[in-house]
């Protein structure tokens, strides 16, 4: 009931009070009464691409902090790390817990603090109501701390990067991790987003604009009470007109180690969802590329080792799949370029939705972004809206910038949801 409550408040809030909201967070009086203590490193010299914001409390069952920075800096390259800084708000103020914990970061991370790529805090909200509210279960009290505790990482971090990285501190990293972010944000440069979500995860793996994490910081405290964090972020990204989650996979973080009894029963852990294989459901695939011989653009749908292969494509260009029948489907993955080494792949390209079909010609009505393809592959979730009964009718790849050579759109892969039957 209390979850409901508040999906019908912040609904409401999307509704009714957006530029209330916009308002709001530029100066939160709230975030006036945060203090803080620079703990370990130095702030960077100059404002980097990434922050890896980490928040970390005393655990009865033990901390996993240590691991997850060991992993995240043997996943970075040197020229990864020159491109971002790691913000480790250590938050639970007992001095019995907070000075080991800082000597041993130090011992165990000195190289990095020496070159500024590690930096560790602990904030408080000094004199502010919030100190006051009072918790009616523990699992209120867990959301509450963890609200609190995430808006003083974010507010500290807002001026270091130009991108914001959430990190929980019991996290393993995939290997060059910085990398993929960076191919994907290069990607998504020319398009409107608020959250990129690079994994299956409830926080981790959360990418911001640092530019809006003075908001997020805010909206976290502005609904401090029986609201999880998890559940403010899903919404987040509606108050800024971004309409569906963006999840890009696969995965690049996964959760290691063990919850308390009340930290799992309040705070389940996401895995990632299992696909199986592709089933691509019938369809035609139309293309206004010059084909090359005898090849056809069904080649690209089918499931088999053949591929459809042009020359020269122009801006505008597509190729459309279109199903026979309107499905709900839940991953698209787009393959461009040879499988041995990637050469011939779409250099700029994006992949889009489409819905409401017409049949003389064969078209969709409208089409929405799923996403731009990132190195010349896509591969991503589709969501639809909780009450939406609206399913795809086409699945567009378009060239967006005109290239001078081959094209080898290698495989279009598509899940279907196995509820979804035809009536």
């Amino acid at each position: 009931i209390l979850q409901q409550t508040a999906r019908e408040q912040i609904n409401s809030e999307v509704s009714n009070h957006l530029e209330v909201f916009r308002e709001l967070q530029k100066n939160s009086p709230l975030l006036q009464h945060a203090n803080y203590e620079l703990l370990a490193g130095a702030l960077p010299k100059e404002k980097k691409l990434l922050t890896v914001g980490i928040s970390s409390v005393q655990r009865p069952q033990g901390s996993y902090l240590l691991d997850t920075l060991r992993s995240l800096f043997q996943a970075s390259s040197e020229t990864e790390l020159e491109t971002m800084v790691v913000l480790v708000h250590l938050s639970d103020p007992d001095p019995e817990w907070l000075g080991p914990a800082v000597a041993n970061i130090s011992d165990l991370f000195e190289p990095h603090i020496e070159a500024r790529e590690l930096l560790v805090i602990h904030g408080l909200l000094d004199g502010s109501p919030l100190r006051n509210v009072n918790q009616s279960s523990p699992c209120e009290e867990l959301d509450f701390r963890q609200k609190v505790d995430y808006a003083l990482l974010m507010n500290f971090a807002s001026n270091l990067s130009d991108y914001f990285l959430l990190m929980d501190d019991n996290v393993q990293c995939t290997l060059y991790f910085v990398s993929s972010i960076y191919w994907a944000l290069s990607a998504w440069k020319e398009y409107p987003w608020v959250t990129l979500e690079f994994s299956s995860l409830r926080l981790s793996g959360k990418v911001f604009h640092s530019g809006d994490l003075s908001r997020l910081a805010s909206f976290f405290l502005l609904f401090h009470e029986h609201t999880s964090a998890y559940l403010l972020l899903s919404r987040f990204h509606l108050l800024l007109a971004q309409n569906s989650p963006i999840h890009l996979s696969p995965s690049m973080f996964y959760h290691m180690g063990n919850y308390s009894e009340l930290e799992a029963t309040c705070f389940p852990v996401e895995k990632d969802k299992v696909f199986g294989e592709p089933d691509n459901p019938t369809a035609i695939v139309l293309t206004d590329m010059v084909s090359m011989l005898n090849i056809l653009p069904l080649y690209a749908y089918v499931l088999n080792e053949e591929s459809y292969t042009t020359l020269d494509p122009i801006e505008g260009n597509h190729l459309t799949v279109i199903l026979d029948r309107p499905q709900k489907i839940l991953r698209i993955v787009v393959l461009t370029g040879t499988e041995e080494n990637g050469m011939y792949h779409l250099q700029k390209g994006r992949v889009l939705l489409g819905y409401d079909i017409m049949e003389q010609p064969k078209h969709c009505v409208r089409y929405s972004l799923l996403g731009p393809l990132v190195g010349g592959n896509l591969d991503q979730r589709v969501f639809y809206d909780e009450d939406s009964m609206e399913k795809l009718s086409c699945i567009r790849l378009e060239v967006s910038a005109s290239q001078e050579h081959w094209l080898v759109i290698r495989q279009i892969k598509v899940w279907t949801d196995p509820e979804d039957e035809e009536s």
